[in-house]
């Protein structure tokens, strides 16, 4: 699988200097944690979620979760668990045909899940690449890597785990440094095994009655602001301790009223003589999730949790690096500055000082390679318009 596989080939090459790189669910733990990009929500419980997974591949999506857990009720999880051992036979028999499948993971309630679900997916467990626990913390979270442990000794496969942080610990300022501290101590003694972290923001945001509006981000709402900030600082540094955080799920897709001005500027649009899709965009609320989605990036997420198809292409779309982001990331990698210095940028627009930007370098190189790096005279605009159909 690629991001931007499902376009076709003449359109990759007109759009990217550097294309995205191919990757499989065997890849290193590394790529395949920045490889994640907009990571499909899904009701365990469809009928037809066979042919939703085959589908979403072909419109690009690279990561799907299917969820047992909040998306559906508490009287359907039996169900929902024996509709996935159905569907997941039937994914594999198609995959067997040819059909391409993104990176699966299932969201469980329970750790004794995983060990159970492993059992009753048999073979077709090969098409599994982790689970997510909810409500992650210390205490709540061990069991669930203890399963995740055992399920990958008894299946012989690699599975990874996404912890999800959303509980109202990490909300309260007198809680919150100490929950921080468990969950690190938790998801370090298995590194390993923990592919990224996921943020709930909706679940912190009814600790308190609040929901953002469409034309808000999460970081309009200073409270969930500040947690992210400091999930983010315990948890995402770029010494060697942290992990990829991914970003919060937008929760809406299309806007009945707007109060504010739409957030997307007109001349990008009239210059790629695309106003009609910056219409759309803004239509189905995305000029809300575009700006988030550069509010993850700018605050040291990577990836976003999403709800809608529709939200998969703006992410991975934005997630591409600039080719003066690379021209950077490039000639602050390069052997002989290793010792440090200043230099202008290629560009001539700003200061490149090699030490302080090493860790923003290689991050960057990091995207690039499973993003790609959109040739110099191609904006936003451009990738959004080549991958969303219509």
């Amino acid at each position: 699988m690629r991001h931007f596989g499902h376009i076709a080939p003449e359109v990759r090459q007109r759009l990217f200097h550097q294309e995205p790189c191919e990757f499989t669910a065997d890849s290193s733990a590394r790529l395949l944690s920045a490889a994640l990009g907009a990571t499909l929500y899904s009701p365990a419980t469809r009928p037809r979620l066979a042919d939703d997974v085959v589908k979403q591949a072909g419109l690009g999506v690279v990561s799907m979760v299917l969820c047992l857990e909040d998306s559906i009720g508490d009287e359907d999880v039996a169900a929902g668990e024996e509709n996935l051992v159905r569907q997941f036979a039937d994914l594999a028999e198609r995959q067997r045909a040819g059909a391409e499948l993104p990176l699966l993971f299932i969201r469980v309630r329970e750790p004794e899940q995983i060990s159970d679900l492993v059992r009753r997916l048999g073979a077709s467990v090969s098409l599994l690449s982790g689970f997510v626990f909810p409500k992650f913390t210390e205490e709540r979270g061990i069991p669930f890597l203890q399963a995740l442990d055992g399920a990958t000794l008894s299946s012989g496969r690699r599975l990874f785990g996404m912890p999800v942080l959303e509980t109202p610990e990490l909300m309260y300022r007198e809680t919150r440094v100490d929950a921080l501290e468990g969950i690190a101590r938790a998801v370090d003694k298995y590194r390993d095994k923990v592919l990224a972290l996921r943020l709930g923001v909706t679940d912190f945001c009814s600790s308190y009655g609040l929901r953002r509006a469409p034309d808000m981000t999460a970081y309009d709402v200073q409270i969930i602001a500040s947690v992210i900030a400091d999930v983010v600082n315990m948890l995402g540094r770029a010494d060697g301790t942290g992990f990829t955080v991914t970003g919060p799920v937008w929760e809406y897709f299309r806007v009945p009223e707007r109060m504010f001005k739409p957030m997307l500027r007109t001349s990008p649009f009239l210059e790629e003589q695309a106003v009609e899709l910056r219409n759309r965009l803004i239509e189905h609320a995305m000029d809300g999730l575009l700006r988030e989605i550069s509010l993850d990036q700018a605050n040291g997420l990577l990836g976003k949790t999403c709800i809608h198809p529709s939200h998969v292409i703006p992410v991975h779309a934005l997630s591409v690096v600039s080719h003066e982001e690379f021209s950077d990331a490039q000639d602050i990698l390069r052997p002989e500055r290793g010792g440090g210095g200043v230099l202008r940028s290629a560009y001539t627009n700003k200061m490149n000082e090699v030490k302080p930007h090493r860790a923003w370098a290689e991050r960057t190189m990091l995207r690039a390679e499973v993003f790609g790096v959109a040739n110099e005279d191609v904006g936003f605009v451009e990738l959004l318009a080549a991958g969303i159909p219509g």
